[in-house]
């Protein structure tokens, strides 16, 4: 679905005779003012990191200024630790923002203990996976699909019959999505391939992911994907200083290395949220698990990116990409589903 702009109309006044000269200089100075926002259209963002991540953050950050571009009244909290989530959905709560987002699944409990206590408010997960009460939303894109693409391509492009993940959150249900849905497109290709995945500590920790990378490209991995935010870049690095490829999940990624990265996962939290944001608007949010993917009307959620105008990197061979896009036009029409277990996603090979 595409957001719809909203913006609160001007007050019509009505002019009465006495005091007529101060209260014609009211009405003008309304009547050439620009609209406000209403007061119900205030959003928040809690951000696990910062929005200068080029990565995960750097994208929930875009979907507020969305948010704001569509008329909502906007403010933001990054580098939001799991200790301090719960007082931080309460403190915009209770200033009367009724539009609270946590960009990250760690925000659903916190918003599970909090919601029930301010019901005027819709509490919004971004990469949650389950809905709560009256008032508590998750959304997110379809991790199975764009795995599985991933995978695919990566199978597609292999010559040493192994492939590499590194991840952070194991366990995470987005997290479980894409990663076992990587290990089941690549299987599709070539049954007998190789994928070992490796889980780091920290999403933001770009060294330590670029250390597990070069464990992969030493065992023998000539591809690698991953799930990090700013830790995405360590991935990336190590590709290109070892002259293998990989994907990343941000346009960013495609300039720091554009003959290492294939593609990018490129999540599209804008339309999501601009959405999402409306639905609460309208009472129709709030208890649900919204899920866009390549077979929603709409909004897709996300889409493969190598930069402004390509999808693809046009160095990915002509039968690479009919594979692709054959794979593509199967999720979109529902011929194709992909659902994975944690088994799916394990760690190791």
């Amino acid at each position: 679905m595409n957001p719809i702009s909203q913006s609160s109309p001007l007050c019509s006044r009505r002019i009465i005779p006495a005091r007529a000269g101060i209260l014609l200089f009211v009405a003008l100075a309304a009547a050439f003012s620009p609209a406000k926002t209403s007061a119900a259209d205030k959003a928040a963002l809690l951000l696990p990191g910062s929005i200068n991540d080029q990565s995960w953050n750097a994208q929930g950050y875009a979907g507020l200024l969305k948010l704001k571009e569509m008329g909502w009244e906007t403010a933001y909290s990054e580098n939001v630790q799991p200790a301090d989530m719960a007082e931080a959905l309460r403190d915009y709560a209770k200033r009367g923002y009724t539009v609270i987002i946590g960009h990250t699944g760690r925000f659903l409990s916190p918003m599970e203990l909090v919601g029930p206590k301010f019901p005027k408010s819709t509490f919004i997960v971004g990469s949650g996976n389950a809905g709560s009460g009256k008032n508590v939303a998750s959304i997110d894109f379809d991790n199975t699909q764009f795995g599985y693409l991933i995978g695919v391509m990566a199978a597609k492009m292999n010559k040493t019959g192994k492939i590499g993940s590194v991840n952070g959150l194991e366990g995470l249900p987005n997290v479980v999505a894409q990663v076992g849905a990587y290990r089941k497109g690549a299987k599709s290709v070539k049954p007998d391939i190789e994928i070992k995945v490796i889980y780091v500590q920290d999403m933001e920790d770009a060294a330590a992911a670029k250390e597990a990378a070069l464990s992969l490209i030493a065992w023998g991995a000539d591809y690698l994907s991953g799930k990090l935010n700013a830790g995405q870049l360590g991935i990336i690095q190590a590709a290109k200083e070892k002259g293998i490829h990989a994907n990343g999940r941000s346009l960013e990624d495609t300039a720091v290395a554009p003959e290492t990265v294939l593609t990018n996962i490129v999540e599209k939290w804008g339309e999501m949220y601009g959405a999402a944001a409306e639905a609460a608007k309208d009472g129709t949010l709030g208890g649900k698990f919204e899920l866009y993917g390549l077979n929603s009307k709409g909004c897709t959620g996300a889409a493969l990116q190598y930069d402004k105008e390509k999808e693809l990197n046009p160095a990915i061979p002509p039968e690479v990409v009919d594979a692709l896009q054959e794979v593509k036009k199967k999720l979109a029409s529902g011929e194709l589903k992909v659902s994975v277990t944690k088994e799916d996603a394990r760690g190791g090979i």
